[in-house]
């Protein structure tokens, strides 16, 4: 496997795919969707609390992705 398989094999390859460009990744787009409820749920209590905990949430989605 070489290094950009692996990158895209960590972050679950691209979102939104367009010509051959990955644009978003995966994991950074099911961050973003797990911030907001985040923030809907919890209001904004701290930035860095709530961005380890949007991206703790993505990895958990691409794991279970792996499935």
């Amino acid at each position: 496997m070489n290094d950009y398989e692996a990158e895209a094999e960590r972050v679950g390859g691209g979102a939104f795919p367009h010509r051959g460009e990955w644009g978003m990744s995966l994991r950074d787009y099911f961050a973003a969707a797990a911030l907001q409820g985040i923030v809907a749920y919890n209001g904004f209590g701290g930035v860095d609390m709530s961005a380890s905990e949007a991206y703790r949430l993505a990895d958990a989605m691409l794991k279970e992705r792996q499935k």
